[in-house]
């Protein structure tokens, strides 16, 4: 368990990084969603949580499952650069779309040398962000994230910039990418109807912005810039 990541089996890595992710986002890391999230047994999740406690990766909570340790969340953090810098890659250099680079770089994250990482970093011009606006860790697992607000709770009005998709779904990202809506696009929130009804936005910069709805659904995984305070 104390081997580089590139050594171990991809299902522990693969772990490691849902971990980071289902904290992230404020929900509960228990064995049912770790199963269900990577398609395994019960049992085989229960496993990989006994594994991660015996190498003091993680540490139980009572009514939340597991979360992981200052030891277990530096190795998340070499799973998620090598799955960032990559999916950077896939489409700075090779031209994958946006909604494809996840699937791909899930496939290579396992593998590459930490050589070729620095390689790939160095090539990339030391990147900060992957191409859904995501961070990347640096060398030393520090993850410096744009703080910013969902879309869906962008006052009426108010302009903004897009920082990040927290979205992985291909189908979802490509419809947002047929909007326009991809990191650093400009927006300006028009309505929002009520009943949760759907968004009206205008995206990009004046004089070619386009008008849409989007759902209030999809525009809760979309962050944005929050709006400056008004002056006193």
């Amino acid at each position: 368990m104390q081997k580089p990541i590139q050594e171990l089996a991809p299902r522990i890595s693969d772990c490691l990084k849902l971990i980071y992710t289902l904290q992230e986002q404020g929900q509960k890391v228990s064995t049912s969603v770790v199963s269900e999230r990577l398609g395994v047994s019960d049992a085989t999740a229960t496993m990989l949580f006994k594994d991660f406690a015996v190498a003091g990766w993680v540490e139980h909570v009572p009514y939340r499952g597991v979360r992981l340790t200052p030891e277990g969340e530096q190795k998340a953090m070499e799973v998620i650069r090598h799955h960032r810098l990559l999916e950077l890659y896939l489409a700075r250099e090779l031209g994958y779309s946006w909604d494809k680079v996840h699937a791909e770089a899930d496939k290579l994250e396992h593998v590459i040398s930490e050589e070729f990482e620095e390689k790939l970093d160095a090539l990339l011009g030391y990147p900060t962000v992957d191409p859904h606006g995501d961070p990347i860790p640096s060398k030393d697992g520090v993850m410096v994230v744009r703080r910013g607000i969902k879309l869906a709770e962008l006052p009426v009005g108010q302009t903004a910039q897009v920082l990040r998709v927290s979205d992985q779904n291909p189908e979802k990202l490509c419809y947002l990418g047929q909007l326009g809506l991809y990191p650093e696009a400009s927006l300006q929130l028009l309505s929002r109807a009520p009943f949760d009804g759907p968004l009206h936005i205008l995206v990009g910069q004046p004089p070619t912005q386009v008008e849409h709805m989007l759902g209030l659904t999809l525009a809760a995984e979309i962050i944005v810039t929050a709006p400056e305070p008004a002056e006193q």
